[in-house]
């Protein structure tokens, strides 16, 4: 009698192992430093660590605390000579380290190196990251540029651009937050541009933290418009449209107040001037102190052109404010006008204040705003932003320098295998 067939062997297709890698991210800013950069960067560091990749930070030395800590002299987090920002003096720029992390990175050697900003510090790291033919990738985060242009050093634009095109063009691959922030920078002769959005903590930045005390500290009841403004209080920031636009929504509805978080070199300036005329300044907030503030609020007005994304706008929007915006950056990407928000035309500040009116004018559409700009903003939960972001990174170490050079030549980056 002829013996069955053995059963097949079934066995289950598993998708491969996701490689560990090790990852070499150089920032000239991060917490407790108060920016949008230190925020994202900080946000990124701590979800490719949840993915189980090895991440070393180098950065400046920040405090006093740093001085001296040799707990912090770990292979996850290299310390750096820094100085103060003129202007800034609570933020730290590095120092060149060439020397520094050629020998650190020979003696441990990172599958890809990340540049965040593009200081000395970060210099140092682009040229050592070249001399050890390691990978590297860059962001785009701050517009410098125009930044020179509300400090009386409009005439540094060319130099500056120049320094920028060099840098990122020595680089493998740059990340910037928008399409049309790539197409201008493709523009500019910048090489391998690839999107890769910013993200918002939507669990952190939630209409949930809304607290009547505190909007009763502002002298606000749960009827009074309040109005409020989250970042530096500097000249770039465009604040003088921003007290306009509460002024013209005062003549509408004159319960309106102002509530401006952050600080900067502005700051003594416009409490001077404000005085006693229904604004709040609340000085520098952070982590679920932050998140409180912006959902005790009910509109946001950022009426910013100095940003290459904005993060404020997106942790407004997922605050359940109505946010008012210029039409490029996060907003143009996020907001849909006259669903999650209101948007004006680039430079046009007439029409900003106008849409500003409209708000003081329809407590529906602010309600209806506020509602729909949740849902758009928890779109971006930063889960899916690091998976993209350790795609990249995987194909930068997959591939190395060499490869993506030959894959993309000076072409834009629209995605990596």
């Amino acid at each position: 009698m002829p013996q069955a067939e053995p059963a097949p062997i079934v066995v289950d297709e598993f998708a491969p192992a996701r490689r560990v890698l090790r990852l070499a991210f150089v920032t000239e800013t991060y917490p407790p430093e108060v920016n949008g950069v230190a925020a994202t960067i900080a946000c990124v560091v701590q979800g490719l660590r949840a993915r189980g990749h090895q991440v070393q930070l180098v950065r400046p030395r920040q405090d006093a605390c740093d001085e001296g800590d040799a707990a912090h002299a770990s292979a996850a987090e290299v310390l750096m000579r820094g100085l103060p920002i003129p202007r800034y003096p609570h933020l730290k720029m590095g120092l060149p380290a060439t020397r520094a992390l050629v020998r650190l990175w020979t003696l441990s050697r990172p599958d890809v190196v990340h540049i965040v900003t593009e200081g000395p510090l970060g210099w140092s790291a682009l040229q050592a990251a070249r001399k050890l033919r390691l990978p590297v990738s860059s962001d785009f985060r701050t517009n410098f540029q125009a930044y020179g242009q509300h400090y009386g050093l409009g005439w540094l634009h060319k130099p500056l651009m120049a320094y920028l095109r060099k840098f990122h063009n020595r680089c493998d691959l740059t990340m910037v937050p928008t399409e049309s922030l790539r197409q201008q920078l493709a523009g500019q002769g910048l090489e391998r541009l690839r999107v890769v959005a910013r993200g918002v903590d939507a669990e952190r930045f939630d209409p949930v933290r809304r607290s009547a005390a505190l909007r009763a500290q502002w002298g606000a009841d749960a009827a009074t418009p309040v109005v409020l403004h989250v970042g530096r209080l500097a000249p770039e920031k465009n604040l003088s449209l921003l007290l306009q636009a509460v002024q013209a929504m005062r003549r509408i509805d004159p319960r309106v107040r102002l509530v401006m978080v952050g600080d900067g070199p502005l700051r003594a300036e416009l409490e001077r001037a404000w005085a006693g005329q229904g604004v709040v300044f609340a000085g520098a907030r952070r982590d679920e102190d932050l998140a409180t503030h912006y959902a005790s609020g009910d509109i946001f007005l950022f009426p910013s052109v100095t940003e290459t994304f904005g993060n404020v706008t997106p942790e407004a929007m997922a605050s359940g404010l109505a946010v008012l915006a210029y039409g490029y950056a996060a907003a143009a990407q996020l907001i849909t006008e006259g669903e999650s928000g209101l948007l004006a035309p680039l430079e046009q500040p007439a029409r900003f204040i106008a849409q500003a009116e409209r708000l003081a004018r329809d407590c529906a559409l602010v309600q209806g705003l506020r509602l729909q700009a949740r849902a758009a903003a928890v779109a971006l939960a930063w889960p899916q932003i690091v998976g993209e972001l350790e795609s990249a990174f995987e194909a930068l170490s997959r591939q190395g320098t060499a490869g993506i050079r030959a894959a993309t030549g000076s072409r834009a980056v629209a995605g990596l295998p």
